[in-house]
């Protein structure tokens, strides 16, 4: 009895051993950077950047040869400038994003054509028809996009039914674009002074039947494209889009949108033809 306790102790003694030397030899060290860069970055764990977590984001930075395209939304510039001080590597041009809804279809603008009593969810409701009006492309107004925003950025408008972005709040982790059905939520350059133009519509119908499902849809006209001089609009399906990387903000397809479906956002107002009188010369 004495014999067998003793060779199950050494038996066990030896595979201690060889499991303590495999592991000694098949040890992967961490590269202290990663957790160098997890104390700087924000921890919202969002996986905005498109990593498992900043743990996983930390440990693709410090992979990447360049960190051209690694971006943490939350932390923005500043953060990603400290996470390129400890890679010791370029952070890249980084530029905000903020998300758009790209959707106008107020109440008043597009009526209700029918009651939805199902489930209270944009995903279900998507699936089962269209909407509770004639236009199957906007805003279902449910709040799939308001849970998946763990910062507050996003809520339903009571008086619109539309979802609204509080710029201030948001930090462009793509949870609620990712969570709206619909695809009618984007990512979009802040722009300068937080200033930005976009289509706030994709309803891909033709005109007549877009217009007649909400009055401020887009309608394929081709007038803001004929405006842009800087070839940062394109028409396809029946619906504009303004490239964000060649507007140049100058708001004249703003002005020449008969829907109102293009949206320019933190401008200041339009000065009226009182305000800027024509110039009179005294002969």
């Amino acid at each position: 009895m004495y014999i067998a306790i003793i060779l199950l102790g050494v038996t066990g003694a030896i595979a201690a051993l060889i499991l303590y030397v495999l592991s000694k030899k098949f040890e992967v060290q961490e590269d202290p950077r990663i957790a160098q860069a997890l104390e700087v970055l924000p921890g919202a764990n969002c996986g905005g950047c498109g990593y498992p977590g900043c743990g996983g984001f930390a440990a693709a930075c410090v992979k990447a040869e360049l960190l051209e395209g690694l971006s943490c939304p939350v932390g923005g510039a500043e953060v990603m400038k400290k996470v390129a001080s400890i890679m010791g590597k370029d952070a890249g041009n980084i530029v905000p994003e903020v998300a758009v809804v790209r959707c106008n279809g107020t109440c008043e603008a597009r009526p209700r054509t029918n009651t939805y009593d199902g489930a209270r969810n944009c995903a279900v409701a998507s699936a089962l028809y269209g909407g509770e009006t004639a236009c199957s492309f906007g805003c279902l107004g449910l709040g799939d996009c308001v849970s998946a925003c763990t910062f507050d950025a996003i809520h339903i408008n009571l008086t619109t039914g539309l979802a609204e972005v509080t710029e201030d709040k948001c930090t462009a982790c793509g949870a609620c674009v990712k969570a709206c059905p619909k695809k009618i939520i984007e990512m979009r350059k802040k722009g300068p002074k937080s200033r930005r133009i976009f289509v706030s519509c994709i309803n891909k119908d033709k005109g007549g039947t877009a217009r007649k499902a909400c009055a401020n849809a887009c309608i394929g006209c081709n007038k803001c494209l004929k405006e842009c001089t800087f070839e940062a609009i394109t028409i396809t399906d029946n619906l504009a889009y303004i490239d964000a990387t060649k507007c140049r903000l100058c708001r004249k397809c703003t002005a020449a949108c008969p829907t109102g479906a293009i949206q320019e956002q933190n401008f200041p107002p339009r000065k009226t033809a009182e305000e800027n009188p024509p110039l009179t010369i005294n002969h």
